[in-house]
């Protein structure tokens, strides 16, 4: 253990024994000997005594030596222990959100009773939830974006500059040879497209690199447009120089945040290469500016860059906050079986707060009437390879409409798997001064709850379960309602 925690743990036993005996740091000092501050420091975790004084507060306190001295913690402590121990809050990004680790401690230091009760329910919560390590760093990267509002102007100029320097013209459309030639000639790249193929139970991954040869091996079923995305992540990692990353795509193993970070900061250089935003948002005003939407120019807007629908709309998350000021907006990703009634919320991205729909844990059934979903029934009905739809989705029981767009295509690495992705933008004044054609009547307007369990809307066609959570959540109102009642009469 590193000595400040060392310090920190000595010096959360000094005063819970202390304040077991029912004494004051005052009290103390004079049993003691030892100065008042000089206590303080120590169990605020800044100092820690030499033995002689060790000595003395163990005799002093009636607590042996071996005791005091032990890092072992009662129960009480012991959540704080274990994670003072496992070094976790080196691994939490206390920085990206301008935290400093000693205010942390602190914290814990001046309360520790009170943080490691609160600990102790985010822990219980997270093995409820089975909220792994995993989760909590994904969660900690999407907090970040949602904080910078999902745009980063050193990758956006970062790629200005890539672009420069090996002579990629951003307004025309990217392949993935023009990139992969950059790869092989300027970082000594070996692509290998038939290693995987060997391999069956490699066939959810769409590219391993082994550091040592340089080499890339891809997935030789993906299509040009994940190719190009690939090859764009590899150079984002060599021209920006980062050493710290991951080795497969999708990633399956990981050994500290910063490989969780860089492979986002990797991703959001690719999106940026392929779609530069200049382009892009001249793109989207062109259509915004329009009375009337049309499919068509939508999917012409997917068919300008070689890109799959789901980078197109992540995307987008980037420019619509920067370049349109249109921040209350959110990015769903969801998973779906084609023989099961199962939908599954994979990725989630939300620029306000609060802002539904969101993932839910309680295996409550989410709204059919979502566009995000019903892409997914339109995928399935026509066989197609690509469906788009867009509609307004209208919360009644929050009083909030959003202007969502949605796409649906094949899972190309899970066996008969659908994805959709969407983006929601909140119609408000903002919206209505940037988007003309939120009037057209083509665009159909569609009550949505967040779940069936929670949902008011009667005689719903595509309901899959009773209203239980909302029926429960009345009757609760209903007994206050006539408690207060009571209450006033016999007062």
């Amino acid at each position: 253990m590193e000595q400040d925690y060392i310090k920190l743990i000595f010096g959360l036993k000094l005063k819970q024994i202390r304040t077991d005996r029912e004494l004051s740091l005052f009290g103390l000092s004079k049993l003691s000997g030892l100065s008042k501050s000089y206590l303080n420091e120590i169990e605020k975790g800044k100092k820690y005594p030499k033995p002689d004084k060790i000595a003395a507060l163990s005799e002093h306190l009636d607590v042996p030596y071996d005791d005091l001295v032990s890092l072992k913690l009662d129960k009480n402590l012991a959540p704080i222990g274990e994670i003072l121990q496992s070094k976790l809050l080196k691994e939490i990004p206390l920085e990206l959100f301008g935290i400093q680790e000693s205010t942390l401690i602190d914290i814990i230091a001046n309360a520790p009773q009170k943080v490691t009760a609160f600990i102790s329910t985010i822990i219980d919560i997270a093995r409820n939830h089975d909220f792994s390590r995993e989760n909590f760093f994904l969660a900690s990267v999407r907090s970040f974006q949602e904080a910078n509002n999902n745009y980063f102007e050193h990758l956006e100029q970062f790629v200005i500059k890539f672009a420069k320097t090996y002579q990629i013209d951003l307004k025309k459309r990217i392949q993935a040879q023009e990139l992969e030639d950059i790869l092989v000639e300027e970082f000594g790249y070996t692509i290998n497209n038939d290693e995987l193929e060997i391999h069956n139970e490699l066939s959810d991954l769409r590219s391993i690199f082994v550091p040592k040869s340089n080499t890339l091996l891809i997935n030789n079923s993906i299509d040009d447009a994940q190719r190009t995305f690939i090859y764009a992540k590899e150079l984002a990692y060599n021209y920006l120089n980062i050493e710290d990353r991951l080795y497969t795509f999708s990633w399956i193993a990981f050994d500290n945040f910063d490989q969780v970070l860089n492979n986002f900061y990797a991703s959001y250089f690719a999106g940026a290469l392929i779609m530069p935003r200049q382009s892009l948002v001249a793109y989207l005003k062109s259509i915004f500016e329009k009375r009337r939407f049309k499919k068509s120019t939508f999917e012409a807007l997917l068919n300008n860059y070689n890109v799959s629908p789901e980078s197109l709309y992540q995307r987008a998350t980037n420019v619509l906050p920067k370049d349109f000021n249109l921040r209350n907006l959110f990015f769903l990703r969801f998973s779906h079986q084609r023989n099961s009634q199962t939908y599954n919320l994979k990725k989630e991205l939300h620029l306000a707060k609060p802002q539904s729909p969101r993932a839910n844990e309680t295996n409550e059934k989410y709204c059919l009437r979502w566009i995000s979903l019903r892409v997914i029934q339109q995928l399935k009905t026509n066989n197609s390879q690509h469906e788009f739809d867009i509609q307004i989705s209208n919360y009644p029981s929050e009083n909030t409409s959003y202007l969502v767009l949605a796409s649906a295509t094949a899972d190309p690495f899970i066996h008969d798997a659908i994805r959709s992705v969407s983006i929601g933008i909140k119609i408000d004044r903002q919206l209505k001064g940037k988007v003309n054609f939120l009037e057209d009547k083509s665009i159909k307007t569609v009550d949505v709850g967040v779940t069936c369990e929670r949902c008011a809307i009667e005689n719903c066609k595509v309901r899959r379960a009773p209203a239980k959570v909302l029926m429960a959540n009345l009757k609760e109102a209903v007994t206050a309602g006539v408690v207060a009642t009571i209450q006033k009469k016999f007062s």
